[in-house]
């Protein structure tokens, strides 16, 4: 990888054929799927920014979708670094007695770790790992009854959990799922069906994996025979216990699994550590509860600090499986390494002075909700994106950027290119970001030209009249073989 980089950044190309290139995008304007709709797109030589291929509406706002990760990602390798772990700890308010009592509390001090008790990330530990190891360390440190309460500390991070143009119909799932201080099994739980047959037929819940105290769910989901896929939606929004579920799902004998989102990640973080206390004979004599203000941890006792995986195995996730909830919770933590409060508006004003810092967006090219693309007001321009991935190919972190984008060949990023032909043996040289929301069809990456140089470019597809057809992803597929053609002539 450095050796292909240093010579991609040393070459200098004389002649770029790319008016034949620039004709053939604006033929596929004509394209069905693009009635009443608009595109743009632009690409260019990755180390010659003024040497484009093409450009089309380049300067156009659209709807970048799951693409927008490009931008929130890229900030946190740059600003935090890729070895960059995050903390959660545990505190006794004080030491036991001699009997062993804590009279006093046990405290979670959230860190922003979007992996804990995850099984996403590699080095992660689930969440019944990381409940042991709390419980081991409480044990250690001599208490055997707690006369207080376990509380949950999310002050690092404050205001509104979910951004607020995300639409009432995705944020009682596990893509939507609320950001938290305290994090804890990807803040997700799944609901398990009972199997159902006949079609059209009312399908009951049968239970849930963890168990969640206080929730309860009306099921109003439909067996569908003719439909394989799942197209049920829980309706919820944060901290709201009662969750009703619409839509259907196919028709089983065995049953069938959906995920949802917690409604209070940090408060079921504590009530199962409280659980697992009470499993190994320690009792609380108070419930579990969430703290929004910190309090003085200056003469409590740590009892154990847990760590996350490094960040660039998060973005490693963030991109190739364009996980929203890490996205979200990454652009607080632009927030927090800016020494502010982990708030979306803060997190959103430090992403903004990245971009504007290194000359990658100016002040109108983007208007921007979230970090994840998740909301469908999101706008910037494709050559924002497009900058960022060539300001990104100089940076020293390339090699876990590059590396955290989808290819046409693996599972990651919802096989947006499932279709794509293989040229010969360079298919994993394709490198992208696709996303998709109502609506919108986006795509952006790197891929090589003939002689092995990186071309960086970004497709937009906006007000679409449904996603459900796949032919645009043909027509974005057709272009990146055409790019993969490209060749530089000298004159």
């Amino acid at each position: 990888m450095r050796k292909i980089l240093l010579f991609l950044l040393a070459y200098s190309p004389l002649f770029v054929a790319a008016q034949p290139l620039q004709e053939l995008v604006q033929a596929q304007m004509d394209h069905p799927a693009l009635q009443g709709a608009w595109w743009g797109g632009i690409a260019t030589y990755a180390n010659d920014s003024q040497e484009e291929l093409f450009s089309l509406k380049a300067d156009t706002r659209f709807t970048p979708a799951s693409t927008l990760k490009l931008l929130t990602t890229a900030a946190a390798l740059e600003k935090l670094g890729p070895d960059h772990r995050f903390e959660t700890q545990l505190y006794a308010s004080a030491l036991p007695d001699e009997n062993g009592v804590l009279k006093g509390n046990i405290y979670v001090r959230g860190g922003g770790d979007m992996t804990l008790g995850s099984k996403r990330v590699n080095g992660s530990d689930t969440y019944a790992q990381v409940l042991k190891q709390w419980v081991r360390a409480i044990k250690e440190a001599g208490i055997k009854q707690i006369n207080g309460s376990v509380y949950a500390d999310v002050s690092l991070f404050e205001g509104p959990t979910i951004a607020n143009k995300v639409n009432w119909e995705n944020m009682g799932n596990y893509f939507a799922a609320p950001a938290s201080a305290l994090c804890f099994h990807d803040n997700l739980f799944s609901i398990h069906f009972k199997g159902e047959l006949g079609h059209g037929q009312l399908v009951k819940v049968k239970d849930t994996t963890p168990q969640i105290p206080g929730v309860e769910i009306q099921s109003f989901v439909t067996a569908d025979s003719k439909n394989k896929k799942d197209n049920a939606y829980v309706y919820a929004a944060p901290d709201q216990y009662n969750l009703k579920i619409f839509g259907s799902i196919p028709t089983t004998l065995t049953g069938f699994t959906i995920q949802a989102a917690l409604p209070n990640p940090a408060l079921f973080a504590v009530q199962a550590l409280t659980e697992a206390l009470a499993e190994e004979g320690v009792s609380v004599t108070e419930k579990p509860q969430v703290l929004q203000q910190a309090p003085d941890y200056s003469e409590m006792k740590l009892l154990d600090t847990h760590f996350s995986p490094a960040l660039k195995d998060i973005i490693f996730i963030i991109n190739k499986r364009s996980f929203n909830l890490y996205a979200d919770m990454m652009l607080r933590q632009l927030a927090v390494a800016d020494g502010q409060k982990g708030s979306i508006q803060n997190g959103l004003t430090s992403l903004s002075k990245f971009l504007r810092e290194h000359n990658l967006a100016q002040e109108n090219d983007t208007v921007l909700y979230d970090g994840s693309g998740l909301a469908r007001d999101n706008m910037l321009t494709p050559r924002v994106l497009l900058n960022t991935l060539i300001f990104m190919i100089q940076s020293p972190h390339f090699g876990y950027y590059y590396r955290s984008l989808a290819t046409p060949n693996d599972r990651g990023d919802l096989l947006v290119l499932r279709k794509f032909l293989k040229p010969s043996n360079r298919i994993d040289d394709v490198r992208i970001k696709g996303g998709t929301i109502d609506g919108v069809k986006a795509l952006a990456g790197y891929v090589p030209d003939a002689n092995g140089r990186f071309i960086a470019f970004v497709f937009m597809a906006n007000n679409l009249a449904t996603n459900k057809d796949e032919s645009l992803w043909r027509l974005h597929e057709n272009l990146i073989k055409k790019l993969m053609e490209q060749k530089i002539t000298e004159e």
